[in-house]
């Protein structure tokens, strides 16, 4: 008999989290104004609302943080970090963030223009949020199977080459300052772009001068779909895979607090060393100089090594195996996901787990708020909260997917905690159709709203 697959780590510390009663979990999340976002961390049990800066560091990620250089400028642990950089993505040019979003703020404040249109694959809320806050427009070109939840394609982060051309051929060079790609696609589902995509787009982007930008926040899952799911590179290594990706961008943003297993952090990352000067200035007056850029010396030295380990070794399997385990349990459930089941996230299709919750009335949030009261489990809508307005209609946008995202933290949590989310969804589920009204919105900010708003009960 073969051995069953367990975890290649130990557990070294624990942190005790509180299981509440429902009567207090409804008194939460009325005061919250039914945004899971405004809940304190000790008012839920199992915190699945993002797998960013949520993970838990290896003891190599925790000896790496005693060693931090806090030098303003000139810092070590920034040319650690810049060498791990240029080794595994290949770019010269590398400034330090706080975050993902503060390089796109950085990036887009170089190459992002008023009246300018942004083509990509379902641009998340902080991407969307820069483009049009720059009074610019972000084109959605992912592929129309990714709105089929139930189709098995494996690759549905891909963009559509043809609707991609489209942009590229009804606007001039000069309106088009860069193509996004989002490795994986999290919006779509964490799903992943496939090699032969990639290059594809890097083929149409030459064709018309236009760069092409990574969103590569959880670059490493992408690569271990493209080993696993296509031809030609079960054989490869994550490494390998890797710098073959990169070899098609001209530049990447990066959250590290999702593939770096780090708390706090991001890279901006380029080829162009006129790009890379002007972003300097923004960098220095957004972030700070430009060998810290919003880092502390100590979270430099663990992202580099966070960047090592999730590119080397089992991490990624270990990964993987425990987002596809809830997934699994949902779907033999008979309960309505993205399939096939992506890298961070399993992705539970609100629309159609909750059909009688008219549009308007926020179906994922509803959901989310069922499972937080059914069983302390904090996910987050991807839906119409997160879509926004459209910034001149100021009309809701209803996207064609309306999520609830239970993302899971690396390293954070046992399987028996998966069992915890997965039952409660499915007690829902057995009652979904007595969920008949939703919530409206009391008060919201003009942008990226989902962070901030306050709903009540229809």
């Amino acid at each position: 008999m073969d051995l069953p697959f367990a975890e290649n780590y130990k557990i070294k510390m624990v942190e005790p989290i509180y299981q509440s009663t429902r009567k207090q979990r409804e008194k939460w999340i009325d005061e919250a104004h039914y945004n899971l976002f405004n809940l304190r961390s000790d008012q839920v049990f199992i915190d699945l609302l993002t797998d960013s800066g949520t993970g838990a560091m290896s003891d190599r990620q925790w000896g790496a943080l005693m060693t931090g250089d806090e030098s303003y400028a000139g810092s070590s642990s920034f040319h650690h970090l810049k060498d791990k950089v240029k080794e595994i993505f290949g770019f010269d040019y590398f400034l330090p963030v706080h975050q993902g979003r503060a390089a796109e703020n950085v990036l887009f404040s170089v190459l992002v223009k008023e009246g300018q249109v942004v083509p990509g694959n379902s641009h998340f809320d902080t991407t969307k949020g820069h483009i049009e806050f720059r009074k610019a427009k972000a084109i959605d070109c992912t592929i129309d199977e990714a709105f089929d939840t139930n189709g098995g394609h494996p690759f549905k982060g891909n963009i559509d080459i043809e609707k991609l051309t489209n942009v590229l051929e009804s606007h001039t060079k000069e309106q088009i300052p860069l193509i996004i790609v989002t490795l994986t696609c999290n919006s779509s589902g964490g799903q992943p772009v496939s090699m032969k995509n990639i290059k594809q787009i890097r083929a149409a982007a030459d064709q018309y001068g236009i760069p092409v930008i990574f969103d590569s926040a959880r670059f490493a899952e992408n690569a271990w779909f493209i080993q696993n799911r296509e031809e030609g590179y079960a054989n490869k290594s994550i490494r390998e895979i890797v710098a073959e990706m990169y070899q098609y961008a001209d530049g990447m943003t990066m959250s590290s607090k999702k593939d770096g297993i780090v708390n706090i952090g991001g890279i901006l990352a380029m080829r162009n060393e006129n790009w890379y000067k002007q972003a300097m200035v923004f960098n220095i007056m957004y972030e700070g100089f430009n060998t810290y850029g919003g880092m502390a010396g100590r979270d430099m030295n663990a992202l580099a090594v966070g960047l090592d380990e999730v590119t080397n070794g089992d991490y990624l399997e270990n990964r993987i195996r425990q987002v596809h385990y809830l997934g699994n349990q949902l779907i033999d459930a008979g309960i309505p996901v993205q399939k096939p089941l992506g890298g961070h996230a399993v992705f539970v299709d609100a629309k159609s787990f909750l059909p009688r919750i008219p549009k308007e009335e926020y179906v994922a949030q509803t959901l989310a708020i069922e499972l937080y009261l059914e069983a302390g489990v904090r996910g987050v809508e991807v839906g119409t909260l997160l879509a926004d307005r459209d910034p001149e209609t100021k009309q809701n946008r209803y996207p064609k997917l309306e999520f609830l995202r239970l993302a899971i933290p690396r390293r954070t949590y046992t399987n028996n905690h998966m069992d915890v989310v997965a039952t409660g969804l499915m007690n829902i589920f057995e009652r979904r159709n007595s969920i008949q009204s939703g919530f409206q919105i009391v008060e919201e900010a003009p942008i990226m709203r989902h962070f901030t708003v306050k709903l009540k009960q229809k």
